[in-house]
């Protein structure tokens, strides 16, 4: 497959230029940015001083001696090349950022649009100029790869011509130290030399990754462009002729406009819970007001909401007779703007309907009950179960308000250290239940600091706070699973040690060793 036309936006030093733009740093004066003790970007001024790429800090500092050194912060690049990214996205469509202070958009679009390939190069130099007050090159070629290099002296390669361009550069451009060494020493200085090479012979002696760099020193690019697709536009707006100033008629308009934004939401599988409403009035008096809602927010929800601030607004219905107090100022003009905005969004299977209309319809009813249920008795009158992190079965579920987000709190992977094995249990306790162990010869089992129990455990007898319940042979058990948490701060350290055990009668209990007692906190099926 042929390489698509692209054009690169590059932004020279981007490290150095995150780092004034974040922190305040002067990009005119000599700066380095290391990575490992080693120089990874340097300014203008700094490489003017013979600083360079690659040099360790001191031999970096020797030849500039008034060199400001930075660390490298990926994060700081990424946010501070965040609105690069958006500003291109105002003049052009399908943006894929190859790293901080590279992106690259297809050429054609832009190109037939802006007139020519050099006509929309300059309009996004210069909007990133004005939107940003960043310096920035463009290249284009056929292929990223070719137009990241033609990038770094702002040059338009000719279609069909890539593979000449690419030809006289030296192998150092394609980025891979280790290979550029092997290159070199095996007599290849350029791009043109590597390409000439057999493709089955590259393989055979330098892998897969040589593969790879083969293909890009030969033109070919071995994946196509990964745009990035910007967020839809999920809010409404309503302009009206003849300015809204009695509340009927703005809640009648408002219901237009609140089923449109419902119906908007549906159509992505999506579900409000943070309503923001904007208002702009005959005078040009701009009003705001965002709503929270702790399920899900329905047509008709949206509705009331909207009526209800449209009459704050309309009335001044805050104002309280003989409180002494003046209320908002009423707006001195109807309204002629109206604007619903989504603030909070989440994921909502129930809005979607099957290929032939019936599945979710079920879901769609329960939670239309429920919900009702939650409007009558409050939120956390219905709440539903989500897995989540933790070290025990008790900390590993938690409780939601019905219609919130069920992303888990906490991770449950990578697996905590010291979480349980599989299978686990079927029924936690609310509260553990003491017990104690003993061993064959009637003395309390123990574990030493070093996670040694003292002798097998043989007896469970489960106690209360003034006498014994009942005694159990234990006929095998597990453990013990250490836990010690919160270690760093002494009044909230948590140290115990936890066992499985399986009793006589086939009860099979996990049990914990806390402080020299026991307890019983959850039962196997």
């Amino acid at each position: 497959m042929a390489p698509v036309r692209t054009m690169l936006l590059w932004c020279p030093d981007w490290p150095v230029i995150a780092a004034e733009i974040v922190d305040g740093v002067s990009a005119a004066a000599p700066v380095a940015v290391l990575y490992a003790n080693r120089v990874v970007a340097a300014s203008a001024a700094a490489r003017a001083e013979g600083v360079r790429r690659g040099l360790r800090k001191r031999e970096a500092q020797s030849r500039c001696p008034g060199l400001t050194v930075l660390d490298h912060d990926p994060g700081r690049d990424v946010r501070a090349f965040e609105p690069v990214v958006a500003a291109v996205e105002e003049v052009v469509a399908g943006v894929e950022v190859i790293r901080p202070g590279a992106c690259a958009v297809a050429a054609r679009g832009p190109s037939r649009y802006f007139g020519g390939e050099e006509q929309a190069a300059e309009r996004i130099v210069e909007h990133v100029a004005q939107s940003c007050e960043v310096e920035s090159q463009v290249g284009i070629a056929d292929g990223v790869f070719a137009a990241g290099l033609a990038a770094r002296s702002g040059r338009v390669v000719p279609p069909g011509d890539t593979a000449t361009f690419l030809a006289g550069l030296p192998v150092e451009a394609l980025g891979r130290p280790g290979l550029t060494d092997l290159l070199r020493r095996l007599g290849l200085r350029t791009l043109g030399d590597f390409a000439a090479l057999p493709a089955a012979d590259v393989l055979a002696r330098f892998g897969f990754d040589g593969t790879l760099a083969h293909r890009l020193a030969a033109g070919q690019d071995h994946r196509p462009l990964a745009v990035r697709r910007p967020p839809p536009d999920l809010a409404v707006t309503e302009t009206y002729d003849d300015p809204l100033d009695r509340v009927d008629a703005a809640a009648f308009a408002a219901r237009t406009l609140a089923e449109r934004l419902h119906d908007t939401l549906a159509g992505h599988g999506l579900a409000c819970t943070r309503l923001g409403i904007e208002a702009v009035t005959a005078h040009g008096q701009e009003l705001r007001r965002v709503w929270r809602h702790d399920g899900l927010l329905t047509a008709a929800a949206i509705v009331d909401r909207v009526r209800w601030q449209l009459d704050g607004w309309l009335t001044g219905t805050s104002r309280r007779p003989g409180s002494g107090r003046a209320g908002p100022a009423r707006p001195t003009a109807g309204i002629i703007r109206l604007r619903l905005v989504p603030e909070g969004v989440l994921a909502h299977v129930g809005l979607q309907p099957g290929l032939w209309g019936e599945t979710g319809a079920e879901r769609e009813r329960a939670h239309r009950a429920l919900s009702r249920v939650q409007g009558i008795l409050g939120p956390e009158s219905v709440l539903t179960a989500v897995l989540g992190g933790g070290r025990s079965p008790a900390d590993q579920t938690r409780l939601v308000p019905w219609g919130d987000e069920r992303a888990p709190g906490r991770p449950a992977a990578p697996p905590w250290p010291g979480r349980l094995p599989s299978p686990a249990p079927a029924v936690v306790l609310p509260e553990p239940l003491p017990a104690a162990v003993y061993d064959a010869a009637g003395e309390l089992v123990r574990v030493t600091a070093r996670l040694a129990v003292s002798a097998p455990p043989a007896r469970l007898e489960l106690t209360t706070t003034v006498a014994s319940v009942g005694s159990v042979e234990i006929v095998n058990w597990a453990g013990p699973w250490p836990v010690d948490e919160r270690w760093w701060a002494p009044v909230e350290a948590r140290r115990r040690a936890r066992f499985q055990v399986g009793l006589a009668d086939g009860t099979a209990l996990l049990l914990s060793l806390a402080g020299g007692r026991w307890w019983v906190e959850a039962i196997y099926d």
